[in-house]
């Protein structure tokens, strides 16, 4: 049963990678650990631009991942970056993936 979950998550992350990439637009690429949440802008030509996470924060979960959503949104801000394409690395829209997704998008990140 584990095997199955692992291949169809890997499977989707292969096809919302693909699809973020084929778009031209920097990525807003997500990670999600059993401790933190981290999220990245990384252009077309795969340099990152700028990045952050929910290591020195104070809080976990849901909270964190917002606090994450609005500051890779500030960092955007600062580097003239408005349209990114979200590659949420084959993770549910839901939970922490889906409260960075709106924080960035209170931010100024368009997606």
């Amino acid at each position: 049963m584990k095997i199955e979950k692992l291949a169809s998550r890997s499977a989707r992350a292969r096809r919302t990678h693909a699809q973020t990439r084929a778009s031209g637009n920097p990525r807003l690429v997500v990670f999600r650990s059993n401790a933190t949440i981290y999220a990245q802008i990384v252009d077309p030509a795969g340099k990152v631009l700028c990045g952050t996470s929910g290591l020195k924060l104070k809080t976990t979960g849901v909270k964190a991942a917002e606090e994450v959503g609005i500051h890779i949104a500030a960092l955007a801000k600062e580097k003239k970056i408005k349209m990114v394409a979200f590659d949420r690395s084959g993770y549910k829209y839901h939970g922490q993936v889906k409260s960075l997704a709106e924080a960035a998008r209170k931010g100024g990140l368009e997606f």
